[in-house]
């Protein structure tokens, strides 16, 4: 008797959730590829900036070794780091761009030089 309602409930759920999760998918690929097409067409600027401010955004993923969703066997941690600079151009707008670990290392606050970027891509920064 329960596993009928059980069923009854899961043949309606299920589908709904799967199509949500698809939906998801197809909303943030799209999405990504608006960005993309946009910064690509988009002009590529070099413009006298500052650098005012560096972040970092540290995000931590588990999952169980060998399958094992009850953590008897442990877990394998990881860590991702995305690096964020922050510059100031000289109309006082400020931009924050996604970098990449050598670069977020070189940039200090307070440097200036020259930025290059093309659309909400990071292309360099040289010192002046």
């Amino acid at each position: 008797m329960f596993f009928g309602w059980f069923d009854a409930i899961f043949s309606f759920i299920f589908p709904i959730l799967f199509l949500l999760f698809i939906g998801m998918f197809f909303f943030a690929l799209i999405s990504n590829l608006r960005t993309w097409n946009k910064n690509n067409h988009s002009p590529r600027l070099t413009v006298p900036a500052t650098v005012v401010a560096k972040r970092t955004d540290v995000s931590h993923s588990s999952s169980a070794n060998a399958g094992d969703m009850s953590g008897a066997h442990g877990y394998d941690t990881s860590t991702f780091t995305s690096y964020y600079v922050a510059f100031q151009v000289e109309s006082g707008d400020r931009m924050e761009f996604e970098v990449d670990g050598s670069d977020y290392g070189l940039l200090m606050q307070g440097d200036i030089g020259k930025l290059s970027f093309q659309g909400t891509r990071y292309l360099g920064f040289e010192r002046s």
